[in-house]
């Protein structure tokens, strides 16, 4: 794989402007030449995927009483918790046959700079990546005529009773619908697996490296980009009519 070229968000953790962000770059960017990579972090909320019923996945009652939005991404596949101690990766390249699912591309540079850890990393069936048999990343994709989002989770140091807590709910047993459903998976923490210096900045900066090289370069946006980034932020991530509807 080419260096990718680093997409720098200046540690912004608004889950509505990352997930903004992270759709402008899809649409947007000239992938002709060059793809790209995109690392962030969101502060708590829960991610569900685009065919979802948010009923079905999401315990509505405990996000509103601590206050977790509930977002709708671009992509498939199943719901997400996302928390401070949870790296999301990006990669947004040039849509071809060959590229879309296949999912090992795009994890095999992430589950090299993991082992590097002394972390024995496993692709599940499902392009998970595992842990000693639990789940420490989902991964999804998007494609467009022309270009292609490759997306995933890497649990570092998350709340995992946060996380079961929200991605359960009693409401799913009595609702019956064509959605996709999420599949349960025992979770764990990268952190909890490795006796080295493990967080989300080294893992952040090894990745960078490996991808984009020794010295990356940068896409910047420029200000009227920013603004529509913006404007999606507002008009659509934070709609209900998106998020719910």
């Amino acid at each position: 794989m080419d260096p990718l070229i680093y997409i720098d968000n200046h540690d912004q953790t608004n889950p509505y402007l990352n997930l903004a962000l992270e759709e402008y770059a899809v649409r947007h960017l000239d992938v002709s030449r060059h793809a790209y990579l995109f690392l962030y972090v969101n502060d708590p909320c829960v991610v569900v995927g685009k065919h979802q019923n948010v009923l079905e996945e999401v315990n509505l009652k405990t996000a509103a009483q601590y206050h977790i939005p509930v977002i709708r991404r671009i992509s498939g596949g199943g719901a997400v918790y996302h928390d401070q101690g949870n790296l999301n990766f990006s990669y947004i390249t040039r849509h071809t046959l060959k590229d879309f699912n296949n999912y090992r591309k795009f994890l095999q540079p992430i589950i090299e700079v993991l082992e590097s850890y002394g972390l024995h990393i496993d692709i599940t069936e499902r392009n998970n990546l595992h842990v000693d048999g639990n789940k420490v990343s989902g991964n999804a994709q998007f494609s467009s005529r022309e270009h292609m989002l490759s997306h995933g989770t890497l649990l570092v140091d998350s709340d995992i009773s946060s996380m079961q807590a929200l991605l359960k709910t009693s409401l799913s047993q009595r609702f019956h619908s064509r959605s996709t459903k999420s599949i349960s998976s025992t979770v764990t923490n990268l952190a909890d697996h490795t006796a080295l210096p493990f967080s989300i900045p080294g893992l952040k900066n090894d990745l960078i490296k490996v991808l984009c090289g020794s010295n990356p370069a940068y896409h910047t946006f420029s200000e009227p980009e920013l603004q529509t980034i913006r404007s999606w932020a507002i008009n659509r991530y934070q709609s209900w009519a998106w998020n719910y509807g």
